[in-house]
């Protein structure tokens, strides 16, 4: 005769892939630990995507045209640039680890989209540290 666990808590839980489980363990995932809402992963999915945009829009529109004509900050973009970088990328990757402890349906879509901005913000990231080393 087979033991089964009755308790709520192993009723609740969906069953994991081998690729969900994956990348619980990239994402340092307790197993264990409580589950995020929906509502916490879109806050955390509409967080790091405006720090994203800001960087973008500081870095290409504000910095190189706007302070310019107006004779103010040319020059301060890499220095400004590189922490609002860095700061997306832990935005998005605390986004992405949200999705997954909700089970969010949408989880490998999110996870996806945010691997490639990291990587683009990467680029980024790099870029403005060698023009600050320059």
């Amino acid at each position: 005769m087979k033991m089964t666990d009755s308790s709520p808590a192993a009723q609740s839980e969906p069953p994991r892939s081998a690729a969900d489980l994956v990348m619980r363990r990239i994402l340092r995932l307790d197993v264990n630990a409580p589950r995020a809402t929906p509502d916490d992963a879109r806050k955390a999915f509409q967080t790091s995507i405006l720090v994203a945009t800001v960087r973008c829009l500081l870095m290409y529109i504000v910095f190189p045209f706007v302070l310019p004509a107006l004779g103010l900050a040319a020059g301060v973009g890499p220095a400004i640039g590189l922490p609002i970088g860095l700061a997306a990328i832990v935005a998005i990757t605390m986004s992405v680890r949200r999705f997954w402890r909700a089970d969010h349906s949408k989880r490998w879509h999110y996870t996806v989209i945010g691997a490639l901005v990291v990587v683009f913000l990467g680029v980024l990231v790099v870029r403005d540290f060698l023009d600050l080393i320059a």
